[in-house]
């Protein structure tokens, strides 16, 4: 697929949008700006890639509004050669964000077809420092915790236990939480080893976090 100078155009133009909606973080609107979110889209939706808008990708997920996703990776506060987790690789934009921003990533997807989309994608984009997985992301990634960030890029009904146990002190989750209609998006921020704090930042709507993995067969 090609990057076309209108593309960049078009990109450079979404980053005054979601920067206009109060996103202040120059390094993500440097994302914003500099990845190709039309190579993550249906090609039937190349037209419409940078519209402030989510879209439908393949398992009846979604691809999140760019705004969300720059209001989820500013709350998560990345810094480089941070070790991040991310619970819902899906098109795997988001994963390109954070691995911009110098994330050392560990991304999981629980829809085989979508974790082998989004690991070509990575390869095809030179991403070769994100860690991809197909696993239950209710169970995170226990074997390479603690992490000092984590994002969930799907609307849980409750916190997982797991991923607040696999963050490290100081550590901070990102998570929409409620049910299927819309979700409260929290900042957890690990303060013990028991003790967290929880901040409020709104309602969003994503597709629902479900535990399992689900096997893709060609039909």
């Amino acid at each position: 697929m090609e990057d076309s100078n209108r593309h960049k155009g078009m990109r450079k133009q979404l980053a005054i949008t979601v920067e206009n909606k109060g996103i202040k973080d120059i390094n993500i609107l440097a994302a914003i700006r500099s990845i190709p979110r039309h190579f993550f889209l249906d090609i039937a939706f190349e037209e419409h890639a940078y519209e402030d808008k989510a879209f439908p990708i393949d398992e009846k997920q979604t691809i999140s509004q760019p705004y969300t996703v720059a209001f989820q990776t500013e709350l998560l506060g990345v810094k480089k050669r941070e070790k991040v987790l991310e619970i819902g690789t899906g098109s795997g934009y988001q994963s390109a964000v954070l691995s911009y921003l110098g994330a050392r990533l560990y991304t999981i997807e629980r829809h085989e077809q979508l974790y082998k989309k989004a690991k070509a994608m990575f390869r095809s984009l030179g991403l070769m420092g994100i860690r991809s997985f197909f696993r239950d992301g209710y169970k995170g990634l226990g074997e390479f915790a603690p992490f000092d960030k984590i994002l969930v890029t799907a609307g849980a009904n409750q916190i997982p236990e797991a991923l607040k146990e696999q963050l490290k002190i100081g550590g901070i989750l990102v998570i929409p939480v409620g049910d299927r209609a819309s979700q409260t998006m929290l900042r957890i921020t690990k303060t013990g080893e028991n003790e967290f704090r929880k901040e409020i930042f709104g309602k969003f709507r994503f597709v629902p976090l479900l535990e399992g993995k689900n096997l893709w067969s060609e039909k």
